[in-house]
């Protein structure tokens, strides 16, 4: 080989190295600029997990499965529920209560509540299975109590000269028909059932709060506080907004500087979700309008 295609070589070589390493650098560089837009520095792989719990609670489903997905995440070093909801279903409030306190009790993960505007009833009691409240001044906070209601139209029905038809076996297999009056077998049966599911409320707000039964049951007349006055009730553990809490539970957890906040990825619904969809959830049934099931509820109105 004559040295002009040694040099030639070389020249080459040199070349794409230089290339190579100036890659390397931009790619540094960017990964560097992508770390600190994530409040990154010195956390990167360090994560503050969020979750919202917010309307009424209908289903455990997404908040059980979210949680269970940030728990098992090692990057996520703490998980914060931004709460603002008066409640809803009775099962699925107590659901997404025992997720918590599995993630609070046997993970040791810390799993902390932020309430904005309401975190009552349902959501107040996810709440008290965390470690810590936080709660802003005008919050509205606590409403431990249970409600089951339905609407009866059976005057509206003998208007319309329709009369019902029922076959049963069992006494209170038709209670809580909303075409007729309670009979007092089925009010006291009913009422039976509210008073046992307060009492589990009552139960696990104890247990999560470390506050006494004797203590807490004169305060679960499904009454709301504001978060102001339920600081000194021990209700909550803290007034302060969301930012108060993130920045307490990253310093809690070690992050410096600005926690990167993780939050978990919105269903989008694709024009097949809607062809495939039930119909009655665009155009709901008339002979729907009037069906109302009886239900318990953890729910602040």
């Amino acid at each position: 080989m004559t040295d002009e295609k040694r040099r030639s070589a070389w020249f080459w070589i040199f070349l794409g190295g230089g290339l190579f390493v100036a890659f390397i650098v931009v790619v540094g560089v960017l990964a560097y600029f992508a770390v600190q837009a994530m409040g990154g520095g010195t956390n990167f792989g360090s994560n503050i997990g969020v979750i919202d719990v917010d309307g009424v609670i209908l289903s455990a489903d997404s908040t059980v499965d979210n949680l269970r997905k940030f728990e098992q995440d090692d990057s996520i070093k703490a998980i914060i529920l931004h709460i603002d909801s008066p409640g809803g279903g009775a099962a699925a409030s107590q659901e997404i209560y025992n997720e918590v306190r599995h993630i609070r009790d046997e993970k040791k993960k810390p799993i902390i509540a932020s309430i904005e505007s309401v975190g009552a009833s349902g959501a107040y009691y996810i709440a008290s299975g965390t470690n810590k409240i936080y709660a802003n001044d005008a919050s509205i906070v606590g409403s431990i109590g249970v409600i089951m209601e339905w609407t009866n139209y059976g005057d509206l029905l003998k208007w319309a000269k329709l009369k019902p038809e029922v076959l049963k076996a069992g006494s209170l297999k038709d209670a809580g028909s909303p075409t007729r009056e309670m009979t007092p077998e089925e009010r006291a049966y009913f009422q039976s059932l509210v008073d046992n599911m307060h009492t589990q409320f009552i139960r696990d707000v104890s247990a999560g709060r470390t506050i006494s039964v004797d203590k807490l049951t004169p305060l679960a007349t499904g009454q709301v506080w504001t978060g102001q006055q339920a600081l000194p009730l021990h209700l909550i553990d803290k007034q302060g907004g969301f930012r108060d809490a993130l920045l307490d539970t990253a310093k809690q957890v070690g992050i410096s500087g600005e926690p990167s906040v993780v939050k978990p990825p919105k269903k989008k619904n694709s024009i097949l979700d809607f062809i495939t969809s039930d119909t009655d959830d665009l155009w709901p049934n008339p002979s729907r309008l009037l069906e109302k099931h009886a239900g318990f509820y953890f729910l602040w109105r």
